[in-house]
């Protein structure tokens, strides 16, 4: 039950182990969806709520035309983060002034859609403040949540889940195959195991199992992990002497709690010393992660070493610690939110350990966002975007445990339970380490946070080294300054905007970083009561960097003060500012994005003056310097610039090829802005070419994604021009009976699906074709591995066989896993025989 792999993405997660049927409770959740618009699944940690909800939403699916979107909130602790991790969700990018809860239900107002909203508890207020929003202000949304407390909400419908139902052990067991919990356990335990069914001579060693772990999923799934080793009765007993020892020593916790701690407690045990550091030091990534950050995080050059972390994974893997998930660029790894929370209070109590822990994970974002950052001029773009969506709570992490100063140093739960909103729900009961309990295992919370000193002005140059407060603080705004090209290209502008503020306030010195948190949070700006602040930030960001003397930082605000001007329509202003920027050429430092889009400014400046023939030779100039390098998002903005060119020259064919050129690219890496400007354009060319009903559709669509946006168009004159003379031209020509139906045609249709029309090919998506995979080689060891695997033989035995350490053996079969794209032994052995 606990084994299901949330993707990063936001429809329903991806299921990589079986699912126990819960009939019974599938069918209570589908009627109280059906006359109720609030559901919360509550009930204790381990107990299936996430799965449960996930199929639930599966099954009524159909039922929402506007669809099923999935939040994951385990990763978050910061409540102003909730209305934007639903509009992510909800792929709403609005660049507008408005709060950001108020632009949601706004964005939703007249859809038909079910938001499942997983893992509630540690932030009730905002959970509940989210769901009476959208109550109150729509009609077709329904809310689907997960969490140990109810949100506290008259209009609430509380679905209780419940253990799973076992048999008694000593009763009648012909017909135990029926139970999920029996079921449960024996599909894990054949997973390890291949063979292990139900029998007569098992069921009722199996039914005691169960019975001492209260049907709880978790623990039965971690418990049937031990069957590598031990027998049904072996494992029986050895549960019963860990339950003896916990009931003796903690007689005040409540039973589900004390069996939970005791499967718990029992994984950690059995795992060797190193995999506890890793298991401890894995808990400070959120949502999931991948190799080279479990490696990152963990390996501290004296007690675990790079090479140390591919084994203590393995290990981890092994004993279902860690589950695996598929990824944009391969195998990502996940704790389940107990096992996390189990993680975080073992290293909370190493000396030292979490704040060393939090840096270095800190400091890998930080190296995989620069990375990204000075790949993204090229042809990975779509696979930066896939791995910045993939670490998206990571990066929040990090940014929260710079941004949150003193507070990650008193023990607070940063990115994983620590709360920062008054009136979180707690609960009551002792942790594991001693801490106040919240359901899981051994979440503990820390002392108090201690009050942070005001911040002093620095002088440009610093005479001493920043304490590590402040360079923890200039780390955050080093890391969201890093990030703008993912705030600006992959529509999160109110995320960055809200990480930039909180960066920018915590960091009053004049430093190479907030110089460039000025220009990132002025580009970010996109309304008309945000621009005239917008351009303040981005001069003060010129001139801190002049006098830093940094010239690419004062090339990058030049720029952002460009493009604001450009859409406040000081069209000649605009003009000789990037006329002056285009000609002075690049600079040492300066991003080439930014130099392209020096390039694609001023040819939209001369294509709006008319000056059509300047225009397309400023973008041909463009256009050579993205194909030298393989890069899309800009090439994709030169294209839109030689489409609006060309319908200056009413050049109508080539204007409309280059629009779909253009729209193809921007889908690629989901640049929602892009696609709503390029909308707009091909609007204008199906009208000027007598297209009128497909124009009518192309400006319903259109006006659809802006939603996302700023419905408003930023109160561009231009902008707004150019829309509403199109939808004139066109009403003259067909009337307003048959503009719209095609105009809410076009309204109706989700993203790919508009950009499709405009391509004139129905249907397409943003999903990449499948290519056959390349054959998969095994290391004649590794090969040696899958055979002993496959009969049946677990990493000790495989070890004995081939004279190797057991954690190689560990490593071996993690490897073989990985390079397969398997999730269990028991593939690796079908695989095994279907070689044979």
């Amino acid at each position: 039950m606990g084994g299901s792999a949330p993707r990063r993405d936001h429809h329903l997660p991806v299921e990589t182990t079986s699912f126990v049927d819960r009939r019974q409770e599938q069918a209570q959740g589908r009627e109280l969806l059906a006359r109720a618009r609030l559901v919360t699944l509550t009930g204790p940690g381990g107990v299936g709520k996430t799965r449960l909800a996930a199929r639930i939403a599966a099954r009524v699916e159909r039922a929402f035309p506007d669809g099923v979107r999935f939040v994951h909130l385990a990763g978050l602790h910061d409540p102003a983060l909730v209305p934007l991790a639903v509009a992510d969700a909800l792929s709403l990018h609005d660049h507008s002034a408005r709060p950001p809860l108020r632009a949601l239900v706004e964005h939703v107002r007249d859809q038909r859609l079910l938001l499942v909203v997983d893992n509630c508890e540690h932030l009730l207020p905002a959970c509940a403040e989210l769901a009476t929003a959208l109550l109150h202000g729509t009609t077709g949304v329904r809310v689907l949540a997960t969490s140990r407390h109810r949100l506290g909400l008259t209009e609430e419908h509380l679905l209780d889940v419940r253990p799973l139902p076992v048999p008694d052990p000593d009763g009648d067991l012909s017909a135990a195959d029926g139970y999920p919990a029996l079921a449960l356990f024996a599909d894990r335990a054949a997973a390890v195991v291949p063979g292990f069914e139900l029998t007569a001579a098992n069921r009722a060693a199996v039914a005691r199992l169960c019975q001492r772990l209260d049907g709880l999923p978790l623990a039965i799934e971690l418990a049937a992990v031990r069957m590598r080793v031990l027998g049904v009765e072996q494992l029986l007993e050895r549960l019963d002497d860990r339950y003896r020892l916990l009931t003796s020593g903690s007689p005040g916790v409540l039973p589900r709690h004390q069996t939970l701690r005791a499967a718990v407690d029992w994984s950690h045990e059995l795992c060797t010393e190193r995999e506890r550091l890793v298991w401890a030091r894995l808990s400070v990534p959120a949502g999931g992660f991948d190799l080279e950050t479990a490696e990152a995080v963990c390996a501290d050059g004296e007690h675990v070493r790079s090479y140390d972390v591919l084994e203590a994974v393995a290990g981890l893997v092994d004993k279902s610690v860690l589950c695996r998930e598929p990824g944009p660029d391969g195998v990502r790894y996940r704790l389940l939110d107990t096992l996390r929370h189990y993680g975080l209070s073992r290293l909370r109590a190493l000396d030292g350990e979490e704040l060393a822990t939090r840096r270095r994970h800190r400091d890998w974002m930080q190296e995989r966002a620069a990375a990204c950052e000075r790949a993204w001029f090229g042809p990975r773009q779509r696979e930066i975007v896939a791995r910045l969506r993939a670490d998206q709570d990571n990066l929040r992490g990090a940014l929260e445990f710079s941004c949150a100063g003193v507070e990650a140093r008193a023990g607070v739960d940063v990115g994983a339970g620590g709360d920062r909103s008054a009136g979180g729900d707690r609960g009551a009961g002792v942790g594991v380490g001693g801490g106040v309990e919240t359901g899981e295992v051994g979440c503990s919370e820390g002392a108090p946070a201690a009050a942070t000193a005001p911040a002093t002005a620095a002088t440009v140059v610093a005479a001493t080294a920043p304490t590590p407060a402040a360079a923890d603080r200039l780390a955050g705004l080093r890391l969201a300054g890093t990030l703008w090209f993912y705030w600006h290209a992959c529509g999160a502008p109110r995320e960055g905007r809200y990480w930039l503020d909180r960066a920018l306030e915590a960091n009053p010195e004049p430093t190479r970083e907030r110089a460039r948190g000025l220009w990132v949070a002025g580009l970010l700006a996109g309304c008309p009561e945000d621009l005239t602040r917008g351009r303040r930030r981005a001069e003060d960001a010129r001139a801190l960097a002049h006098r830093l003397g940094d010239t690419a930082e004062a090339a990058h605000a030049d720029y952002v003060i460009g493009v604001i001007r450009l859409f406040a329509d000081d069209l000649p202003a605009a003009l000789t500012h990037f006329e002056t920027s285009v000609a002075r050429g690049r600079v040492p430092g300066q991003h080439l994005s930014l130099v392209g889009l020096d390039q694609v400014e001023l040819a939209c400046a001369l294509g709006f003056l008319g000056e059509a023939d300047r225009a397309v030779e400023v973008c041909e100039q463009a256009l050579r310097l993205c194909e030298a390098h393989g890069e899309q998002w800009v090439r994709s903005y030169v294209l839109r610039m030689l489409a609006l060119a060309h319908t200056v020259k009413r050049d109508w064919p080539r204007a409309e090829r280059h629009v779909r050129e253009a729209l193809r690219l921007k889908l690629a890496v989901n640049d929602v802005l892009g696609i709503a400007l390029t909308l707009d354009l091909a609007a204008l060319i199906a009208t000027e070419g007598g297209a009128h009903e497909r124009a009518a559709v192309l400006l319903g669509g259109a006006d659809h994604v802006w939603t996302a946006v700023d419905r408003d168009r930023w109160g561009s004159r231009t902008l707004c021009t150019t829309r509403r003379d199109s939808e004139q031209r066109v009403l003259s020509a067909i009337g307003r009976a048959a503009f719209t139906p095609a105009y809410d045609r076009g309204a109706g249709l989700g993203l790919p699906e508009i950009v499709g029309y405009a391509l004139q090919e129905p249907g397409l998506t943003t999903t990449p074709p499948v290519q056959d995979a390349p054959p998969v080689h095994l290391t004649r060891r590794e090969a040696q591995v899958a055979e002993l695997v496959a009969q049946g033989l677990a990493n000790q035995q495989i070890a004995d066989r081939l004279v190797i350490a057991r954690r190689t053996a560990e490593g071996h079969v993690e490897r073989i896993l990985t390079k397969l794209g398997f999730n269990n032994r028991s593939q690796i052995a079908t695989w095994v025989t279907a070689q044979r």
